[in-house]
């Protein structure tokens, strides 16, 4: 399917939503919560971390067999061997996966040293082979989420002619080059551009918070759809929301009460996860540990104070009686995250009039 040009404003097919990919974080449970609070349109796993000696990660998987949320599954690996990815291409394609995503775009460190995820920017002679060995195997759909460069987002041209010159099925990026990681305003110019060139469609990722920097996202660049991770664990609605808006419907205000009940769902969803997949007995203060991976981002814009005694949390009792509060209230929640957001960068760059 090709982008399609500019048509008028009641015949513009509604951008499709997705909810980005973040490890050890968006994984099964956490999509059952998403889809209860309204979802994304399509959901992409944790990666699979590809090498010679890999198997599939059984707890990875269910997030395709087991996610129920009657929304596309698509399986997203990162790795460097080519021989290993296109075994386990092949072997994923057993599943019911919606199609096959290739990870260009994770900066941590620890990735881009093996010269995975986002390093592979570097390697482009040895990315263009992996991409025609993958898109030989992949009968179906087969998709890539990368960055807008290595060093710099002046490498994105040439990166664009290698996407060009493989018949991907979708192309998502992440607006920032990889050693920007998290830190700045995304490079909409790059996503345009894209947008432009690409026969395929063309998803945008990177610092949409709310409604504003959403929509915001796609009028300055054109593109079929939003992925959005941050955001969307801070803020669970932000996909029925954005449809509300291209619906031409009134947004719902999110109060804390609802807050509230997102978190209670969400460790609930977790423990029950937990006690059920055969990890061991049920430990709680680990469990409330993993609860601050996703708090971090929740507590984005409210009180200082409460963040703070969220951190010293290491019990159910007292992490249960510092959310109810907090949050058991029906103050509206703020729209976005505080500009000066060590977690959410540059956001305000995409809101109107700026």
């Amino acid at each position: 399917m090709k982008n399609r040009p500019k048509l008028p404003d009641m015949l513009t097919p509604v951008p499709t939503l997705a909810l980005a990919p973040m490890q050890d974080v968006t994984d099964l449970p956490f999509m059952r919560v998403m889809q209860r609070f309204g979802g994304p349109d399509v959901y992409v796993t944790e990666y699979f971390r590809v090498h010679a000696a890999y198997h599939l990660e059984k707890h990875i998987l269910r997030s395709i067999t087991e996610s129920h949320t009657g929304r596309p599954v698509y399986a997203q690996m990162i790795g460097q061997d080519i021989s290993a990815l296109v075994r386990c291409a092949k072997e994923l394609l057993r599943y019911p996966v919606a199609g096959v995503d290739l990870n260009l775009g994770c900066p941590a460190p620890v990735v881009c040293r093996k010269d995975a995820g986002g390093g592979l920017l570097r390697k482009k002679e040895h990315l263009h082979a992996m991409l025609g060995a993958l898109r030989e195997v992949i009968p179906g759909k087969f998709t890539v989420k990368t960055r807008v460069g290595y060093h710099s987002h002046e490498e994105f041209s040439e990166l664009l002619e290698l996407f060009q010159s493989h018949e991907i099925d979708t192309l998502t990026i992440h607006g920032r080059t990889v050693l920007e990681r998290y830190r700045t305003p995304i490079h909409t110019d790059c996503i345009q551009q894209a947008v432009q060139q690409m026969d395929c469609p063309v998803i945008a990722n990177g610092n949409v918070v709310d409604v504003e920097t959403g929509t915001g996202l796609i009028e300055r660049t054109g593109a079929a759809g939003l992925m959005i991770g941050r955001g969307a664990i801070r803020h669970p609605w932000i996909f029925d929301q954005l449809r509300a808006v291209w619906a031409g419907e009134p947004v719902r205000e999110i109060l804390r009460s609802d807050l509230l009940e997102y978190i209670m769902d969400l460790y609930q969803e977790l423990a029950g996860y937990q006690q059920h997949s055969g990890q061991g007995a049920f430990d709680e203060r680990k469990h409330v540990n993993r609860m601050k991976k996703y708090m971090v981002y929740i507590a984005q814009g409210l009180d200082p104070e409460f963040e703070y005694q969220i951190r010293r949390a290491f019990t159910e009792h007292d992490f249960h009686s510092i959310c109810h509060s907090f949050l058991e209230n029906d103050t509206p929640l703020p729209v976005r995250p505080p500009l000066d957001s060590k977690l959410f960068c540059g956001f305000d760059a995409l809101r109107s009039g700026n």
